[in-house]
């Protein structure tokens, strides 16, 4: 993973806006992934300055953007970004570029905007603005299937060994909300589900999609489920993911506003989802 000014996501940043006041579970009530308000419809902007539109992503961070098997571009970012065209009806193109370029192609005038998952950082703002958010990455309980699920309280959760990545920010919310159990650093998402799978751990506490990507693979050997439900706070897990552009681009802002939530309102959006990310990061599993 790359972090710094201009990141992608990873286990460091998990994205949500809704706040846990008491650091407990809360889930979103607009979709699986997506953020918008069905009480506050997006005006139609004028589209007649939006002729074209030159998307920029890059091709090493499946699911959300890669190579596929014929060599073209394939992901949800890059699914979401061609409906956003159809939506408009205006012509675009999608390029890869590597990472450490990718921000500066944009601020030269390159391409319009940037489909790859860029963290909306405060740095990051300075020089972007970014549309609405349109996916959240919940932190999860994960345990395995032939354990009784504990109750999600502080007592409830009170003497549990909960496993967590050490340095991420599902690690400082544990040692913040989780004081009652035994907390348990691992190197890595790898090594963290291994102990899981081996009952060295009762719970593992970490990013919701890759969790739901790890499920859905030959890896986990239908070794698991999540339980409790997603965790979303935007002190430790940041505030959503947007699409984004140049600051003085505010009618192709509006208009790519517009498109999302057009999207998510007429199912598209969920439809994608799926493609993408068949096991639900947001739902609990049988």
């Amino acid at each position: 993973m790359k972090f710094g000014v201009f990141s992608k996501i990873g286990l460091l940043l998990v994205l949500g806006l809704l706040v846990c006041g008491n650091g407990w579970a809360a889930s979103p009530s607009s979709g699986p992934f997506g953020l918008w308000d069905p009480h506050r419809r997006p005006e139609r902007p004028d589209l007649k300055a939006v002729r074209r539109i030159r998307f920029l992503t890059e091709d090493d961070f499946p699911p959300f953007d890669f190579q596929g098997s014929s060599g073209g571009l394939e992901g949800f970012n890059v699914d979401l970004a061609r409906a956003v065209c159809r939506q408009l009806k205006v012509p675009c193109t999608i390029q890869a570029r590597r990472w450490d370029t990718i921000v500066a192609a944009l601020e030269e005038g390159q391409a319009d905007v940037i489909a790859a998952s860029l963290v909306p950082s405060a740095e990051a703002r300075e020089r972007l603005q970014f549309s609405r958010p349109y996916y959240l990455r919940p932190a999860r309980f994960l345990m395995r299937r032939k354990d009784a699920p504990p109750v999600f309280s502080a007592e409830g959760l009170a003497g549990r060994r909960i496993g967590v990545v050490a340095d991420t920010a599902h690690a400082a919310y544990a040692k913040a909300y989780l004081g009652g159990t035994s907390q348990v650093s691992f190197a890595n998402d790898a090594t963290l589900r291994e102990a899981l799978k081996r009952g060295e751990i009762d719970l593992a506490f970490a990013d919701g999609i890759g969790l739901s990507l790890w499920l859905n693979g030959t890896d986990a050997g239908d070794c698991c489920r999540f339980v409790g439900g997603p965790y979303l706070d935007s002190h430790f897990f940041g505030d959503g993911i947007g699409l984004a552009m140049r600051r003085d681009d505010n009618e192709l802002r509006l208009a790519i506003d517009y498109a999302l939530f057009q999207l998510w309102e007429r199912g598209i959006y969920a439809d994608i989802v799926r493609r993408w990310f068949p096991v639900d990061p947001f739902a609990d599993l049988p």
